[in-house]
């Protein structure tokens, strides 16, 4: 577990620190929130590719869905917990630089403005590691197919990146920005939403049950805690659709004010 702590803590600040300084060494115009903007983006899509290539691997490895075991099922968790810590902060360093560029050096107001422009991230950040890691320690040697799935749904994540750095760029309006938000659209969807529905159907295989009688088998705090895991998914999934309506509906005078 320290090892595996160790290494997570290294690897994400090291690329942080790593593309934080390529791209000042690339681009000399941009100022230094720019480049922490876009790094810490770079990382996020590292860390969502190395989550979901796990979760494909359990999800593969486990024919029997509740009792087949795969090391990455623990080992990652330890390796993520390094992550939601380095971005808690480095969102505060962001926010910290972006103040300073505006000439505002309080330190209460740039902490109130990095929680009020950062809480739903934030309160993400907490539940995951002072409920869903102790959870999935605790959960003893069932359960790894469903860990793994709950890692594929970082698959989106590259794709939302890239948007919000095409867009800090001021690339929103080309072909690239529109075909990337349909692959965030579709890739949340099925990852983030359908994959609920897909965690039942294969529970409800295994035990020759219906999709409509899982929920009723399995214990209730399965069910409370997906209820809370898929809630703020399906609210995310109603801006993005109402991010993607307004860019592809808008005219284009209104989308270039």
């Amino acid at each position: 577990m320290l090892q595996t702590l160790a290494w997570g803590s290294l690897f994400f600040l090291g690329l942080f620190a790593l593309c934080t300084w390529g791209l000042r060494r690339a681009r000399p115009e941009w100022t230094v929130y720019d480049c922490l903007m876009i790094s810490t983006r770079l990382v996020s899509s590292a860390q969502a590719v190395l989550a979901t290539g796990s979760g494909i691997v359990i999800i593969i490895y486990c024919r029997d869905v509740v009792t087949d075991r795969h090391w990455l099922a623990r080992e990652y968790i330890w390796f993520l917990v390094p992550y939601m810590v380095y971005d808690t902060y480095a969102m505060y360093l962001c926010e910290w630089y972006r103040t300073r560029e505006q000439n505002r050096r309080d330190s209460r107001t740039i902490f109130r403005s990095y929680l009020s422009k950062n809480r739903l991230m934030i309160t993400h950040h907490v539940a995951i590691l002072l409920v869903l890691v102790p959870i999935a320690q605790l959960r003893g040697e069932r359960g790894d197919f469903f860990v793994g799935c709950i890692f594929t749904a970082e698959l989106s994540t590259p794709f939302v990146s890239l948007g919000k750095i095409l867009i800090q760029l001021k690339q929103q309006h080309t072909l690239l920005y529109k075909v990337n938000g349909i692959l965030t659209l579709t890739t949340f969807f099925c990852c983030r939403i359908l994959l609920f529905p897909f965690m039942y159907c294969s529970y409800g295989q295994q035990v020759k049950l219906n999709l409509l009688q899982v929920p009723f088998r399995i214990p209730f705090l399965c069910n409370v805690a997906n209820a809370f895991l898929i809630a703020p998914q399906i609210y995310w999934f109603s801006l993005l659709c109402k991010k993607a309506a307004g860019l592809f509906d808008a005219p284009p005078a209104e989308k270039d004010g």
